[in-house]
């Protein structure tokens, strides 16, 4: 009897292997013969799942972005029943700050990832509904937890996203450590909501 091939595991043995390239070697070094390699499968076999680099590039991101969902998803389950918007949008943003060496991981490939949509629209086509999607929620947080005076809810998300990208890129090159990422993620939601106050 002819064995059973599990796709949706050999898609995951090969998206790790791609993870692993891209984070130790960087995004340059991901082709299929490299990927391959690191998953100890043929080129022809990573080509069976994915055709082209592109495809590839793409799933890697989808990988991360599943990663984010379930820390994310831990973080907010661990505030309890109603948490307080300003409360769930800390929990959510500082779980996608590269704050520890597996997140860091992720964040590199991420970063690099940007950087290749960047001159493949194309590619870059596939994250536009994701961000629309993220700023949205953003914006309805931020209405629901009662934004300071003048604060403009759509115009703050699209703040929020910027300073959580930079606090990433800085904590990725090193230049500050996670107390002053999350002191500056802080500061910057005192400016959306005002100052915290403590839950009554």
């Amino acid at each position: 009897m002819p064995k059973r091939v599990d796709h949706r595991e050999r898609r995951a043995l090969i998206a790790d292997a791609l993870m692993r390239v891209a984070a130790d070697q960087g995004l340059e070094a991901v082709s299929l013969r490299h990927v391959a390699a690191a998953a100890g499968a043929s080129p022809g076999m990573v080509q069976h799942y994915f055709r082209t680099r592109d495809e590839m590039m793409t799933f890697a991101l989808s990988v991360i972005r599943e990663r984010n969902e379930a820390r994310v998803s831990r973080a907010v389950a661990a505030l309890g029943g109603s948490p307080r918007p300003r409360e769930l949008l800390r929990a959510m943003l500082s779980e996608l700050l590269p704050l520890d060496e597996e997140r860091r991981a992720d964040g590199r490939v991420a970063l690099a990832f940007l950087a290749y949509t960047a001159v493949r629209p194309a590619v870059a086509a596939a994250l536009h509904d994701e961000t629309a999607a993220l700023l949205g929620f953003l914006a309805a947080q931020i209405r629901a937890g009662g934004a300071a005076p003048r604060v403009d809810p759509d115009r703050a998300a699209v703040g929020l996203l910027a300073v959580l990208e930079g606090l990433g890129i800085y904590l990725l090159g090193g230049h500050y450590p996670p107390e002053t990422a999350l002191a500056a993620l802080d500061a910057q939601l005192d400016l959306i909501f005002g100052p915290e106050t403590p839950k009554s």
